[in-house]
């Protein structure tokens, strides 16, 4: 069992949650309110990690975050190291790359919200900002809770974005993933038995937790 590589996927799936819900909050207001002409390309944006191939999602990270880049470069001025193949870089990579599991059901939570009740908390006398972070994202707790776990999840087991933007560096960027990859290449199929169990297990309770916050938010639950 590589357990260094099983605790820097969790360092990296907890790093790259801290960072991505305060952004995925701000973004899931207008995706799930917002009545603007930008809003079909902003989802779309947003979105595109779920379709996209990891290879080519990975390849424009690596053209955005390297040191030619107007980041790599600035980020390279600053620490004196490369952003590509590093854990920072790998971090943004994940954040890029898990939107889509984290805005989904928290979008999808705050379009039940009842919009009575956002009428009357505006009526009150409270701002937008208020109504949303007061009221609707309360009330919409369990798309919250769900993205978190859902991102988190995503991000221990990532695998082609990571190869690619944090490659293979024993204690930096070898995630668990990549561990079972080159257990496999190794022939220690017994060890990358064991990666992939505790792996396994992860996502089954993951799903479990989500399924168990989805049947809650129906009303015959």
């Amino acid at each position: 069992m590589d357990w260094e590589a099983i605790r820097l996927s969790l360092r990296l799936a907890a790093s790259s949650v801290c960072l991505l819900a305060p952004l995925g909050i701000l973004l899931a207001w207008p995706l799930a309110y917002g009545c603007f002409r930008g809003r079909v390309f902003l989802e779309a944006v947003t979105s595109i990690p779920l379709v996209l191939p990891p290879t080519v999602l990975g390849f424009y990270l690596i053209v955005a975050l390297g040191p030619l880049s107007p980041v790599g470069a600035a980020w390279e001025s600053l620490t004196g190291s490369r952003l590509v193949f590093s854990f920072q870089g790998l971090l943004l990579a994940q954040v890029v790359t898990n939107m889509p599991f984290f805005l989904q059901p928290l979008v999808a939570s705050l379009g039940g919200v009842d919009r009575k009740l956002l009428e009357v908390a505006s009526t009150l006398g409270s701002g937008r900002g208020g109504v949303y972070f007061r009221v609707a994202l309360p009330l919409a707790w369990r798309g919250l809770v769900s993205g978190l776990i859902l991102s988190f999840a995503h991000a221990i087991g990532e695998f082609g974005v990571v190869l690619m933007v944090g490659g293979n560096l024993p204690g930096k960027t070898r995630t668990a993933s990549i561990a079972i990859f080159d257990q496999v290449q190794s022939f220690d199929m017994a060890g990358a038995n064991r990666t992939a169990l505790v792996l396994l297990g992860f996502a089954f309770a993951v799903l479990a937790a989500t399924a168990w916050l989805r049947a809650r938010e129906r009303p015959w639950a």
